[in-house]
């Protein structure tokens, strides 16, 4: 792979946020050698106000340094990432997503609690969003929790279905975050953005992504 064309700049060629930072320094540089020969012999600069505006020069410097290295981090970091999405074909990731599928006669799904819970139940929802089943799932703690549903004849197999998760932890309610297992059939790039194409879901994007299986 050809890094030097994915950081769109060739190594050791200066990016523009040098170039401008060395040319604001030499125009800096010969202001004050022009100020230093015209001050007044009387009332010549004292070596505060040199040392002052020196200051401030390479302050301009420093940070127009810093940007540059910081966007070519960016850049190192983006390739790290696009290198890594690679080994995620054909893997099974978790996204959030209130569809899951029956495989097996079982559709298997997860949900993150923001805090504890003393009952969760589970609601099984058909095409026109009516419940088609429901299950409590009972106490459970904040955090990742998993379940499986036997679809039984409420859906065929291969069927896809949506689901809902609602907590409460005595009268208050807990709120819950739906995830789907899907597997990766590609890895793209679109509008400077990492994306992933699921065999179901279709397009997500890569920072979607909140598990590998």
């Amino acid at each position: 792979m050809d890094i030097t064309a994915l950081n769109g700049s060739k190594a050791g060629a200066p990016t523009a946020s040098a170039k401008t930072a060395q040319e604001t320094q030499d125009r800096f540089l010969k202001l004050l050698v022009a100020q230093m020969n015209n001050q007044d012999p009387l009332n010549p600069m004292d070596n505060a106000q040199v040392t002052s505006q020196m200051a401030q020069i390479q302050q301009v410097t420093s940070l127009s340094t810093l940007d540059t290295s910081i966007k070519g981090l960016g850049g190192q970091l983006g390739q790290m990432q696009a290198l890594q999405s690679i080994s995620l074909v054909g893997r099974e990731v978790s996204v959030p997503s209130d569809k899951i599928q029956v495989d097996g006669g079982i559709a298997e799904g997860s949900y993150e609690l923001a805090g504890a819970a003393q009952n969760v139940k589970l609601e099984i929802l058909g095409p026109a969003g009516n419940v088609i089943d429901t299950k409590q799932l009972g106490a459970q703690g904040s955090g990742r929790q998993t379940f499986a549903w036997n679809a039984g004849s409420a859906a065929a197999e291969g069927a896809e279905v949506k689901y809902r998760i609602t907590a409460t932890n005595g009268t208050a309610a807990v709120a819950a975050t739906t995830y789907a297992y899907d597997k990766v059939d590609a890895v793209y790039s679109e509008g400077g953005n990492l994306k992933l194409n699921l065999a179901r879901l279709g397009p997500v994007d890569y920072t979607a992504v909140s598990a590998v299986n």
